[in-house]
């Protein structure tokens, strides 16, 4: 994501789920591949299944089934641009679903050009088309009792990423351990959420949400199909980290989502507002100008190339007014149109139609971590991060005072960091104290602290993204970021426990950890930290 600068615990006992939830490192569900390492794959009969729109062959790897690139909607290219998304054509015999489909196009990456950070990260960028509204599956099985599904939306904002980015969105680990995962590509950048709704033109009057909608109808696909891949369809848990966070805090405020999820998880993601369509409808018009378009021209725009639609993206962006510092700069994203999105979802008030989903929210302690990609910075003195503080992140003297009485020992490069990361940080303790004073389901408020020492000198800390390798049990596909320790193993199997738990129970509590609190109205607010000790803090009113 850009910036500006950047007791049940028994229960789960009781149904015999606490040694799934909780494997230990070592243990045949902490390894990456099959019996004794040696992974195995094949193509049988029994990975060929059936959707709405026809059959659909994948693979079978070490015992989890895994399908890959399936169309849930149509070509969104040519004359489908900006419209919102059809269901997918029906096809004949078996389609192949062995490998990713497109991803939406987007701007080029840059951070290639760092080494430590195309290192950490370690990106696949996958090929880019419009005909990008595929989904992929992993499961442990087409038979037997129905899995719980987690449906995983990408990061990047509003503008970049795809289902197949990053090594940890990889679904095999938690499908083996009795869920259904799927993770989703759709439109992004002027793509999703070009506004063209007030120039005149009915087709378009949903065009600045085509984005959203395209998940909406991924989430209706999941509804229809997803027990043929061995999923229970009345049991969905949608989760994202970054922008892909902020896509499911959206979808528990419309509409047109409500009763196709059923938890929901908030990973440094909690941008709690989203554009009017005053500036939203701003940066369709600062496009338009730069491709030479005028109101009358909209049938032109399917005959622009997608690399100039991106460039044009991209020079409209400058004539947009810049955030002050410390608020994150979403330039592309949705917009309340009044009716995919009716209202401001996140206002004063939680989503009243997710009253009864269940919500687990949080963010990492260092999602600013500004000598990863930059060793120099780790020697920073006091005034000149204090003066980088202010300028990126919009932290005040006394912020960086109280930080000080409070972690007199931190480097001022440490310091810098977490004051930047409560761009991150405040609004999602927002998002968990809005959500925990709903009547309804429960919250859960939770922090990644975790540093992997073994990695560049101990700079990685707890960045942004850092916890996903965790949550989703993917440490060894993610060792340039984990080490890959034993010490990573054992607090992926407690994260990860908590995050199956939730999808299984709709509360993340499990054998593993202590006991976590949910918030409430009370005055202080548990949160959950993840480190290589896990503990519960109690936060104090604000």
């Amino acid at each position: 994501m850009g910036s500006s600068g950047v007791g049940r615990r028994g229960l789960l006992t009781a149904a015999g789920m606490s040694g799934l939830l909780s494997a230990a490192p070592g243990t045949a569900l902490a390894k990456q591949g099959g019996s004794a390492g040696a992974s195995r794959l094949a193509t049988p009969p029994e990975a060929i299944v059936e959707t709405r729109s026809g059959k659909v062959r994948g693979a079978v790897r070490d015992g989890v089934f895994t399908w890959k690139g399936i169309p849930y909607g149509r070509d969104a290219g040519g004359a489908a641009r900006f419209l919102p998304p059809q269901p997918a054509a029906g096809w004949t015999g078996v389609r192949s679903a062995l490998s990713y489909g497109p991803v939406c196009p987007q701007v080029e990456r840059t951070g290639w050009k760092s080494d430590e950070t195309a290192f950490i990260y370690d990106w696949d960028d996958g090929f880019a088309g419009e005909d990008c509204l595929r989904l992929n599956v992993w499961s442990g099985g087409v038979t037997g009792p129905a899995r719980p599904v987690m449906v995983w939306i990408h990061g990047g904002g509003y503008e970049a990423g795809s289902s197949q980015e990053l090594p940890a969105y990889d679904g095999a680990r938690l499908a083996r351990r009795g869920v259904v995962f799927v993770s989703v590509n759709h439109r992004l950048g002027p793509f999703g959420f070009l506004d063209l709704s007030g120039l005149g033109d009915p087709r378009y009057a949903a065009s600045g949400n085509a984005g959203m909608l395209d998940l909406v109808a991924a989430l209706q696909w999941v509804r229809d199909n997803i027990a043929a891949f061995g999923g229970d369809p009345g049991n969905v848990t949608i989760f994202g980290q970054s922008g892909g966070g902020a896509k499911v805090s959206n979808l528990m405020g419309m509409p047109l989502a409500k009763g196709l999820f059923h938890k929901a998880i908030v990973e440094s993601g909690s941008l709690l507002k989203i554009a009017t369509p005053e500036r939203s409808r701003r940066m369709s018009a600062a496009l338009l100008r730069r491709l030479d378009l005028g109101p009358g021209d909209l049938s032109k725009l399917s005959d622009v190339s997608a690399a100039a639609l991106i460039r044009a993206g991209e020079a409209a962006k400058l004539d947009m007014p810049k955030p002050p510092a410390g608020e994150i700069n979403l330039l592309w994203g949705p917009t309340v149109d009044g009716q995919a999105i009716p209202v401001q979802p996140w206002g004063t008030e939680a989503p009243a139609q997710s009253a009864q989903v269940p919500l687990l929210v949080g963010s990492n302690l260092n999602e600013y971590s500004p000598s990863l990609g930059n060793p120099a910075l780790e020697d920073l003195t006091e005034d000149r991060a204090k003066a980088m503080a202010k300028s990126i992140g919009g932290a005040s003297d006394d912020a960086w005072a109280a930080m000080r009485r409070v972690h007199p020992d931190l480097k001022p490069v440490e310091v810098l960091s977490r004051l930047v990361s409560n761009q991150f940080r405040y609004p999602c303790y927002q998002q968990a104290r809005t959500k925990g004073r709903q009547a309804g389901a429960g919250t859960w408020l939770y922090r990644f602290d975790y540093n992997p020492a073994t990695v560049l000198d101990g700079r990685v800390r707890a960045f942004h993204c850092a916890e996903m390798a965790y949550a989703l049990d993917n440490v060894d596909r993610c060792l340039n970021a984990t080490g890959g320790t034993a010490e990573a193993r054992t607090l992926a199997a407690k994260m990860s426990g908590a995050w199956l738990a939730f999808a299984h129970t709709g509360n993340p509590n499990h054998a593993g950890l202590p006991h976590w609190p949910a918030v409430t109205e009370a005055p202080e607010t548990p949160n959950m930290a993840f480190d290589k000790v896990c503990r519960v803090e109690m936060l104090p009113a604000p």
